[in-house]
């Protein structure tokens, strides 16, 4: 049976880590900044892992 292809655009969104964890940029970080507090940007920034409900899922569009 052929290998199903990844899906790119998921692919672009997340990394997996050595350990095969789901990494991914935290959401509400792209528009409507001025209204968001200083503080609130700041804790968006940097690299969340994904839940584990969103895990299965993710690994299944990547192929793995």
């Amino acid at each position: 049976m052929p290998k199903m292809k990844s899906h790119t655009g998921m692919g672009k969104r997340v990394r997996v880590t050595g350990s095969g964890r789901i990494v991914a940029q935290q959401a509400g970080l792209r528009h409507n900044l001025e209204k968001k507090s200083s503080h609130r940007t700041r804790r968006l920034t940097g690299l969340v892992e994904a839940s584990k409900v969103d895990t299965r899922r993710i690994k299944k569009l990547l192929g793995r």
